[in-house]
């Protein structure tokens, strides 16, 4: 078993499925902004989301429909600015909620000056606050990010997140100092591509019981609740 990670300087969160439960949400949200910017949904009631960046989403359902990679890149913006304004709208009719103890550990790591919270997440910019606001959560908790709306690869993510930490606090943070927690394959696969720690639950979108076990994360959790013990070494 490896040992708790005292030298972990910065956290990327993962949102859906990590940090919170969206309970539809952001597929009905998304639904309505393909239709209004691209005049199609692309047959995303089938659609799997898990660890995809919403700009791959597009690519996904977009291209089939005949829409090539370039309009899509054109539309972004206009697409993200639509997902914001109809995700809240409806948000609140929809049981958004925090998965278990994932307040709790964000409180507690914010008393820990050496610990920088930020988040890498599929979702455009535009919505992460909305998202996070519905669960409880405060925006400026996190103090850095990088977002589904800047590459439709989840892996060039972290390398921006981190990027923007060591900008931002004056601070040189090497990759093996960030982890990275998410619920899916794609998450713990960008960690590595950063060569950061992979912190893995069990809370969100694999596709199996067996999936993140077999790509085999730094730690594989049930959900945060012992996250603070096993990973960065915070007692109860």
């Amino acid at each position: 078993m490896l040992q708790p990670l005292t030298d972990i300087q910065l956290i990327l969160w993962d949102i859906d499925g990590t940090l919170l439960w969206p309970k539809g949400s952001g597929r009905a949200s998304t639904k309505l902004a393909m239709i209004e910017v691209f005049q199609t949904d692309g047959g995303i009631d089938s659609h799997h989301f898990g660890g995809k960046t919403d700009w791959q989403t597009l690519l996904d359902l977009l291209i089939s429909e005949g829409i090539s990679p370039e309009d899509i890149r054109s539309g972004l913006p206009a697409f993200e600015a639509a997902l914001a304004r109809h995700l809240e709208s409806i948000i609140g009719d929809y049981p958004v909620e925090p998965c278990p103890a994932a307040h709790n550990v964000v409180t507690i790591l914010r008393d820990h000056e050496f610990l920088v919270q930020g988040l890498v997440t599929g979702n455009v910019s535009s919505t992460v606050p909305i998202k996070l606001r519905a669960a409880g959560f405060d925006p400026s908790w996190f103090m850095v990010g990088a977002f589904g709306n800047e590459s439709p690869n989840r892996n060039d993510l972290p390398f921006l997140a981190l990027e923007r930490a060591i900008q931002r606090f004056d601070r040189h943070i090497r990759p093996e100092q960030v982890a990275v927690v998410g619920d899916t394959v794609a998450d713990i696969a960008c960690a590595r591509a950063l060569g950061a720690v992979s912190v893995a639950v069990k809370t969100g979108y694999a596709t199996d019981p067996d999936e993140l076990a077999s790509a085999q994360p730094d730690y594989l959790l049930d959900d945060l609740s012992t996250f603070l013990d096993r990973v960065i070494g915070l007692g109860p």
